[in-house]
């Protein structure tokens, strides 16, 4: 019998009933722990009450905007400055793709062999 009732409350319909009642619950917390004042005249407008941000004033800029005369110097200057980087060799190196294929076979047993410990040591004369 008791089996039988913990079944019906726990696993049955009495699911539904502890549900329900912790939704009436939280809904009841939630009303009475609101410090809210009462509703807003209908006459009453925004108020400021000091604190930020104030959505009733338009907000200040904080430098001027770029004109397109400066904004085409800047992008000019940029380019320059790739460009000189790019002189000095700082700019990426195409390779050969095949040669660094065939590179990778054939040191890669070496510095696997390194990695692991196993080290040759006619290659890494340092190997012990």
């Amino acid at each position: 019998m008791t089996i039988n009732i913990g079944e019906t409350v726990f696993f049955g319909a009495g699911r539904f009933l502890r549900i329900g009642a912790a939704i009436i619950l939280l809904g009841i917390a939630a009303c009475s722990s609101t410090n809210a004042p009462g509703p807003v005249a209908a006459g009453m407008g925004p108020k400021d009450t000091g604190t930020f941000p104030n959505l009733n004033i338009k907000p200040q800029v904080a430098a001027p905007q770029f004109t397109e005369a400066e904004r085409n110097a800047k992008l000019a200057q940029l380019k320059a400055d790739e460009n000189a980087q790019g002189a000095k060799g700082g700019g990426p190196k195409v390779t050969d793709q095949a040669a660094l294929k065939d590179l990778a076979k054939k040191h890669g047993g070496e510095t696997l062999k390194q990695i692991e410990g196993k080290c040759d040591p006619a290659l890494d004369p340092t190997c012990k």
